[in-house]
């Protein structure tokens, strides 16, 4: 599939959740068919970046303290996105407010060991 840029509207998912979000995008004052596009920089949590449903990673400490008490046994508990740094593999010769465009290929880290990516890139 080829890489495209992300804009308002795109959905993402992540390795320990078990529901997709949606990435809301910061207005850049650059957008595309009317929609504001992202860029690396749009990785902060409860901001950009919300809940993927139910978390199953034991680095997340509220699974695993709910794993230890279901006798080690996982208990999924609610995903609190937990993202540091930038998004990785974006579009470093497209500048979007100063910042490297986000493309449907870039990838986000989240602390709770989860890898973020871009399942829809919110074009129509």
């Amino acid at each position: 599939m080829a890489e495209s840029y992300v804009v308002q509207g795109a959905r993402l998912k992540c390795s320990c959740g078990d529901q997709e979000s949606g990435l809301q995008v910061t207005d850049h004052r650059v957008s595309i068919c009317g929609k504001p596009q992202a860029n690396v920089d749009d990785f902060k949590p409860h901001i950009n970046i919300a809940p993927f449903g139910m978390c199953q990673s034991l680095a997340n400490p509220t699974v695993a303290a709910a794993t230890a008490a279901n006798k080690g046994r996982l208990k999924k508990m609610p995903c609190v996105p937990n993202t540091v740094t930038p998004w990785i593999s974006s579009k470093t010769d497209v500048l979007i407010a100063e910042r490297p465009a986000l493309l449907s290929s870039s990838l986000l880290r989240c602390c709770w060991n989860g890898t973020i990516s871009i399942s829809d890139d919110g074009q129509d």
